[in-house]
């Protein structure tokens, strides 16, 4: 039997990792056109629907509960089971850790707001679905993510530039093992509870553990160097993504960690890319150093800097 994903948001950073990794898997994988193509008929025949739609976050409160919908009424249509990349925002920064399954969504800011609605609309829809919750992505190019963005930007130069406080431990996933973990789960739908919340836990490091991880696989050393959050500041007023930019910088200064255990319960064969590939893979190609050899044995529960 033909197994068939449709993947939403096919060429943002979740969308195409998981295209990528159900295709590997031997799924027959659509790429939903939004220009031209009709969801309900789309959705039509499928078993799983990614929902890789992210607006950019000033657009959240317009269309994340439109775009839920929609999903929602294709998955209910066709029979599928939606998987949806789950993120940390909704605990807040006061919400005891590590955070689970079971950690009860307390966030009070606008963006962990639309989120939490966003997951109570899957929830209470009887529409099966996966959330696959994880933090901040390496990603295998750069994507715009904080790590890309951000932190290597200034690398050829020496610098490593950090959001937060360095000394507190930070949830990140390999977008590849996300994904992978995706079509694992997808792969046993029928197994499990009709809305499933799966903690991915990724590597937990501190900025300074990421640091050491990068320079460990790069050319040259990079110092660290704190980010600068004046600007942002400065342009807050006329700048609205800046405004959701700084909404979100407590994460950066509140140390966290996300418990794989029901992830391990449910895959227990699932391998996590060592640290040091996962790296590599995230930088630029010509500031990898190709003589270095990682150590390749890291499994599921053995994340390194974990609290």
């Amino acid at each position: 039997m033909t197994r068939i994903a449709l993947i939403l948001g096919a060429k943002g950073r979740f969308g195409r990792a998981c295209s990528s990794a159900f295709t590997d898997a031997g799924w027959e994988v659509r790429h939903f056109d939004r220009s031209s193509d009709d969801l309900m008929r789309v959705a039509i025949g499928v078993q799983v629907i990614v929902n890789g739609w992210n607006p950019a976050y000033t657009d959240w409160a317009a269309q994340v509960p439109g775009l839920t919908g929609q999903v929602i009424s294709a998955a209910r249509a066709s029979g599928a089971t939606v998987i949806v990349p789950g993120n940390v925002y909704v605990f807040g920064g006061k919400a005891p850790g590590p955070w689970s399954e079971n950690t009860a969504h307390r966030a009070d800011n606008p963006l962990g707001r639309i989120r939490i609605e966003m997951e109570k609309a899957y929830r209470q829809s009887g529409v099966r679905t996966i959330v696959l919750r994880a933090g901040d992505f390496l990603d295998t190019e750069a994507s715009g993510n904080w790590f890309d963005m951000v932190m290597i930007k200034d690398l050829a130069k020496g610098k490593f530039t950090y959001p937060g406080n360095p000394d507190l431990p930070h949830a990140w996933a390999y977008l590849p093992d996300l994904a992978r973990a995706a079509v694992a789960l997808g792969e046993k739908r029928d197994d499990l509870p009709v809305y499933t919340d799966v903690p991915f836990a990724g590597y937990t490091l501190t900025g300074r553990e990421l640091l050491a991880a990068v320079n460990k696989v790069s050319l040259r050393p990079a110092r660290l160097k704190p980010m600068a959050w004046l600007p942002l500041q400065l342009a807050r007023p006329f700048w609205a993504l800046g405004r959701c930019l700084l909404e979100m910088r407590y994460l950066w200064n509140t140390a966290h960690r996300l418990d794989g255990t029901r992830l391990e319960t449910l895959l227990p064969g699932f391998r996590q890319t060592p640290l040091e590939v996962a790296v590599a893979s995230a930088l630029p190609s010509a500031l990898v150093d190709r003589n270095v050899q990682p150590d390749r044995t890291v499994t599921t529960g053995q994340t390194p800097g974990l609290i």
